[in-house]
């Protein structure tokens, strides 16, 4: 049994099209595509493209890297002349850009790794911990962790003072007011 496909996913069949419209819309995606990948083809490996088409009307588009005339000069001659200054400058900014980018890219990618690595890390003691951080032993802190240890502790100190307190004072109250119950009743 043969599994249908998608519209979308079936190949065009090469055949000419009687539509002179349907014609012009597939030129237009059609160069549209190949400049793409010429372009691509120029940013990813440097290469120096140039493509000329003729429309089925006959009009003529072009595209080249770094410019047309370099490639055909290239191509004819083999004594290529440089594009005009602005061309050169601008093709120089977008390599610098392209390098900067790409070095960004992979100092993204390193500080990424290393954070992933830091929450496996992370997760790994959470998974093995099974004390308490009062139980830890504090002779494997560094200063900072020494510090954010006496810092818990004093806090925790602050809130059992609290809660003794409270609990003092609840038991003062109930024994003044039972004392005082009671003194009411003998009257």
């Amino acid at each position: 049994m043969e599994k249908k496909q998608a519209k979308s996913l079936r190949k065009a069949e090469m055949i000419k099209m009687n539509s002179e419209e349907d014609r012009l819309v597939s030129f237009s995606k059609r160069k549209y595509g190949i400049y793409k990948k010429a372009t691509e083809l120029s940013t990813l490996c440097s290469a120096e493209v140039g493509i000329v088409i003729f429309s089925p009307n006959g009009k003529p588009f072009s595209l080249g890297h770094p410019c047309v005339e370099t490639i055909t000069n290239k191509l004819l001659s083999e004594n290529p002349t440089p594009c005009d200054a602005n061309q050169n400058l601008l093709e120089a900014y977008r390599r610098v850009k392209l390098t900067e980018l790409h070095q960004n890219h992979k100092e993204a990618c390193k500080q990424m790794k290393t954070a992933k690595e830091q929450e496996k890390q992370i997760k790994k003691k959470c998974m093995v911990r099974s004390k308490g951080w009062w139980e830890e032993p504090v002779t494997e802190l560094d200063m900072d962790g020494v510090r954010r240890r006496a810092d818990l502790i004093q806090r925790l100190h602050k809130n059992v003072q609290l809660q003794i307190d409270k609990i003092q004072a609840m038991a003062s109250s109930s024994s003044l007011s039972s004392n005082t119950q009671a003194v009411g009743h003998g009257h």
